[in-house]
């Protein structure tokens, strides 16, 4: 069942400040994160631009930041925003929706998006990808992340404040189907497992695809 996106803001701006101050730093705490990390910021180089989706306070933008990369940030919430900007003066975040990108065609040479799709259901899933295809340039890398798994969580209580949204998980089938159809190429899904007392205990997935180049 698909969730309004106006929902999921209402959600995030409710605990913008709790969420910033808990994953500001979580890189520094999953080494596979960075290792993907400096995969992505080796493969991208020095194309451009560069933009993170679903950035939250902005803790993977800096991240790449600090490897050398340009980039830019963008999220629904924003109080979320508010948190990144405050944090990374540095780097330029703006309001925007995946499902209804405001980008040009072949216009963006790679995309970011840690756990972005985790509140979308499985259609809402293939919009978000049919849009991030139409905005990478020809040759363009697509590094996103989600939990493993069937299940959808529902969630009454995050961070301390009262909450009312669902995380879904997807089969790494369901990924590799949904992006060959699409018309990504060069699909890689690298799986693990959580890190003991630092996250959610959930199987964890990163994703490397690309658009085919011209």
């Amino acid at each position: 069942m698909k969730q309004k996106l106006h929902k999921i803001e209402k959600e995030y701006d409710a605990i913008a400040k709790e969420y910033a101050e808990k994953f500001c730093d979580e890189h520094e705490n999953k080494p596979m994160d960075r290792e993907i990390l400096l995969r992505f910021s080796q493969e991208i180089g020095n194309r451009r631009p560069v933009w993170d989706f679903g950035c939250g306070p902005g803790q993977t933008s800096k991240y790449l930041q600090n490897l050398g990369v340009q980039i830019s940030g963008l999220d629904l919430s924003e109080k979320i925003l508010e948190q990144a900007r405050a944090k990374h003066p540095g780097i330029i975040f703006r309001k925007g929706n995946i499902l209804e990108l405001d980008f040009q065609d072949n216009s963006i040479a790679g995309i970011v998006a840690f756990y972005a799709i985790v509140h979308f259901a499985e259609e809402q899933v293939r919009e978000a990808f049919r849009e991030i295809f139409r905005v990478l340039q020809p040759g363009g890398i697509f590094l996103f992340t989600y939990h493993i798994g069937g299940q959808t969580i529902h969630i009454d209580e995050f961070l301390g404040k009262k909450a009312d949204i669902d995380f879904m998980f997807f089969t790494s089938d369901f990924m590799s189907v949904c992006l060959k159809d699409i018309g990504f190429e060069k699909i890689e899904i690298i799986e693990r497992e959580s890190y003991p007392e630092i996250e959610y205990q959930s199987r964890r997935a990163y994703v490397f695809a690309k658009k085919p180049a011209i």
